[in-house]
């Protein structure tokens, strides 16, 4: 009972934390991306969550990607909470090298926001002439938010959150199936179909799970690759899983004899299982993909998911879980109980 009051407790955690912990503030975009050396470059930033006018101590700096050249503002003017306006008079040269040298934009706001950085915001194109490096300027003291927030990556925005349902729902998809085809192997050993009932309910679950991660993680390829199918390598390997396991069910109702039912059934759920592997870790690992993950690189890792997301995702999958191991057992119970009383056991 009590991994039950857990499972709940977990997910109404995971709910509440994962809507109501605010994004930090961040430098979401910027209206100007290349210059020459030698001008005056003028943009507008945009931030998000941000409080400019409220800053205590603005700063900004445009500083060189692969070293610690740094560019101070000449001059910064808060327009609105989330946009200021920002001038950079350029020297003559910033790179050694001769062509375009891209610049990340940093934004200090104070104690309030802390500071951000826009990766790659500018890129300057060195022209010929001046040989003397312009002296940089340092990007030092940068203050940090207190309180615990998420944080802000773009095209994601606030669309991040979904990470803490549509992820743990595959986890949990997983060890149900995990679960049913373990129950199958002992069916085949036993010839008892109590456990092919309970492995045709965990498989139950586990493809309502399957079938809800397809459903969120098409809401969430909407807004953020702008359509809910993108023919995306994981989306299809995901959907064909998915179908496998429902065939799955296709074949149990195929035979009226319940041994019959069972046995083969239960064949076709270790073959159904062991296509998991190739089709959810190892095929979109090998191909391109717009998931993390993709091109071999691990996902879930420091690029993904910080601390604090950490401490909503885990109790998440956890919670999701528990959650689909109760479902699988109310089930296997209720057909368990049709079963005895169709069948006069």
């Amino acid at each position: 009972m009590w991994w039950k009051i857990l499972g709940v407790v977990l997910m109404l955690y995971t709910i509440i934390a994962g809507m109501l912990i605010p994004l930090s503030p961040a430098t979401a975009y910027i209206d100007a991306n290349k210059t020459d050396t030698g001008t005056r470059l003028e943009m507008t930033v945009y931030g998000y969550n941000t409080h400019y006018t409220q800053a205590d101590d603005l700063r900004v700096w445009l500083k060189r990607d692969t070293t610690g050249y740094a560019l101070c503002a000449n001059e910064i003017k808060p327009i609105s909470d989330n946009k200021i306006s920002v001038a950079f008079d350029l020297p003559g040269r910033v790179s050694y090298f001769e062509g375009a040298t891209d610049f990340s934009l940093v934004v200090d706001s104070g104690t309030k926001d802390g500071y951000s950085v826009l990766p790659s915001a500018v890129s300057i194109n060195q022209l010929p002439g001046n040989i003397q490096l312009a002296e940089s300027c340092a990007i030092n003291s940068l203050n940090q938010r207190a309180g615990i927030t998420f944080p802000f990556r773009n095209i994601l925005e606030e669309s991040i959150r979904s990470l803490y349902f549509h992820v743990p729902l595959w986890f949990a998809m997983m060890l149900l199936m995990l679960i049913s085809v373990i129950y199958s192997i002992v069916y085949l050993s036993s010839n008892n179909l109590l456990y092919s009932v309970r492995a045709a309910a965990y498989a139950r679950v586990g493809v309502l799970f399957g079938i809800l991660g397809l459903i969120t993680g098409a809401i969430w390829a909407k807004h953020t690759w702008g359509a809910y199918w993108s023919w995306d390598v994981k989306q299809n390997t995901a959907a064909v899983a998915v179908l496998i396991y429902m065939a799955y069910f296709v074949v149990r109702d195929s035979f009226d004899d319940l041994d019959k039912q069972a046995r083969i059934s239960s064949v076709y759920n270790i073959f159904a299982f062991a296509s998991l592997i190739p089709l959810l870790f190892v095929i979109p690992r090998l191909a391109d993909s717009l998931h993390p993950g993709n091109g071999g690189n691990p996902a879930l890792g420091s690029n993904d998911l910080d601390n604090t997301m950490r401490m909503v995702f885990y109790p998440g999958v956890i919670a999701m879980m528990l959650i689909g191991a109760w479902m699988s057992n109310l089930l296997w119970r209720i057909n368990w109980l049709r079963l005895k009383r169709l069948s006069n056991f």
